[in-house]
């Protein structure tokens, strides 16, 4: 993909990771939208890109997020690629967390992400992505997170799934798995507390990463062992 000139989605461009990704593509010279849930939070993140379009969507209505894709599409004059980099953690032991907590991550985690991918799917043409944000617990799941890993790894192997759809469309998939990050997200629980963990990565770095792997057409970005992201052309 060239990012030079691509029309490109960022679903959560409001939240740290999703704002680094923005900036990344924005300066990549790519023309981006911005998609959140706040409206103050959405108008905030706008004004470092001048121009961008916004749409607002909630994870708990999937049409919501169908129709962000359809009006970016009109507002931008077509769409290259989707970003998803929104997302719920919930800690605690499997017995302790709370049915509406788990059902709140799917559809949150899972859902939502592919409602996106789902509308964007009619739309892309040869050449273009989607790409989500699933983590590195959707390939080892964490003790007192069950239900964050499992969402996380729902929404893991249905872009595994459609990775293989999507190819003989020309349209890629990421699958963006990194290690824990320095945004403040699990400090922002819907349920339970974190519990201690290591210095996070740089979100900068990441989504300087994010837009190579795009570039590259790849299938899998994830974290090495000493959390540098790695790009992979091919996914395991």
């Amino acid at each position: 993909m060239e990012l030079s000139g691509a029309r490109v989605l960022v679903a959560g461009a409001t939240g740290v990771l999703g704002g680094a990704i923005t900036a990344e593509l924005a300066g990549r010279g790519a023309r981006v939208a911005l998609a959140g849930r706040d409206p103050g939070r959405l108008a905030h993140a706008a004004q470092a890109c001048p121009g961008a379009p916004t749409v607002r969507f909630d994870a708990y209505d999937p049409e919501s997020c169908a129709r962000a894709v359809r009006d970016t599409t009109a507002a931008l004059g077509g769409l290259d690629a989707v970003v998803v980099a929104f997302g719920a953690v919930a800690f605690g032991a499997a017995e302790e967390v709370g049915d509406e907590v788990a059902e709140h991550l799917t559809a949150v985690n899972h859902l939502a992400p592919a409602a996106f991918f789902r509308a964007a799917l009619t739309i892309l043409r040869p050449g273009s992505a989607i790409a989500a944000v699933t983590g590195v617990v959707a390939e080892r799941p964490q003790p007192r997170m069950a239900d964050y890993s499992a969402s996380k790894a729902a929404l893991s192997a249905w872009l595994d799934a459609v990775r293989r759809e999507a190819r003989n469309n020309g349209v890629a998939v990421l699958d963006i798995r990194p290690g824990h990050l320095d945004t403040g997200f699990a400090r922002r629980p819907v349920a339970g507390t974190a519990p201690p963990l290591p210095r996070g990565g740089d979100p900068r770095r990441l989504a300087g990463a994010v837009a190579d792997a795009l570039e590259a057409d790849a299938e899998l970005l994830r974290s090495g062992p000493d959390g540098t992201p790695v790009v992979e052309r091919r996914a395991r």
